[in-house]
């Protein structure tokens, strides 16, 4: 439920974690609709001018010294809940340019039409470039949610990292993952909380530059792995 039902438009916050991406993140915050009431992009040790970009368009930058995909998400979470104002939305987006921002009218809707706590754009593959997703992506996520299934009776389709979540349930999730399973764990949180939530399909194109993640076997392994360990632990509490 939205802090302030009453309210006549729902604030709005959006977290972008960001490592190395001077060349998209300009794009990804330009094409943000207007109707976002704050822009957090979160610098994850990057070395290159993904700070001075962000900045230049409009975006409150926070540092996150502590490496992983996890801990610049909890550092957005945390600068929010400094904030004297009462958040009813948190969206979060990578700063790849690989979604497409201006759905992010789309993502929210469930939330504020229908009272839906949870929304995940779901990276339809037929709305997916092609090679956009690499093989072992498409591979883990089936894996992930095909045992979500399984263990939790669940109906996601996808981990994609574009989502939505009510800012009161999102405090109630106590997020804790500081990497690569920051997305399953949500999910499952979701699940054993009894949340309600639903998908929305979504576009999905190459990403500008190279994934930090799926770009790599080692980042492929590790992020498998801590999926895998959430679901598990999860599977037998």
């Amino acid at each position: 439920m939205l802090n302030n039902p009453n309210r006549e438009k729902p604030i709005i916050k959006v977290i972008i974690p960001a490592y190395n991406e001077a060349d998209s993140i300009g794009k990804v915050l330009k094409d943000l609709p207007e109707i976002v009431n704050e822009i957090i992009v979160v610098n994850n040790n990057s070395t290159d001018e993904t700070v001075k970009n962000a900045e230049q368009a409009g975006a409150t930058v926070l540092t996150e010294l502590k490496s992983g995909y996890g801990n610049a998400c909890l550092k957005g979470i945390d600068y929010i809940k400094q904030q004297k104002k009462d958040t009813d939305i948190v969206v979060f987006l990578d700063g790849d340019y690989s979604d497409y921002p201006e759905e992010l009218t789309k993502i929210i809707a469930p939330i504020i039409e229908k009272d839906i706590d949870f929304v995940i754009g779901s990276r339809d593959k037929h709305l997916r470039e092609k090679g956009a997703m690499q093989p072992q992506q498409i591979f883990g996520n089936w894996l992930a949610t095909f045992l979500m299934r399984l263990f939790f009776k669940s109906k996601f389709t996808d981990l994609g990292p574009f989502r939505a979540i009510t800012f009161d349930k999102l405090l109630n999730l106590n997020m804790e993952d500081p990497t690569y399973g920051w997305t399953v764990e949500m999910q499952l949180k979701i699940l054993k909380q009894g949340y309600s939530y639903i998908e929305i399909p979504v576009k999905y194109r190459n990403r500008i530059g190279v994934s930090k993640v799926s770009g790599t076997v080692k980042g492929s392994i590790f992020a498998g792995i801590k999926i895998l360990t959430w679901i598990l632990k999860y599977s037998f509490k």
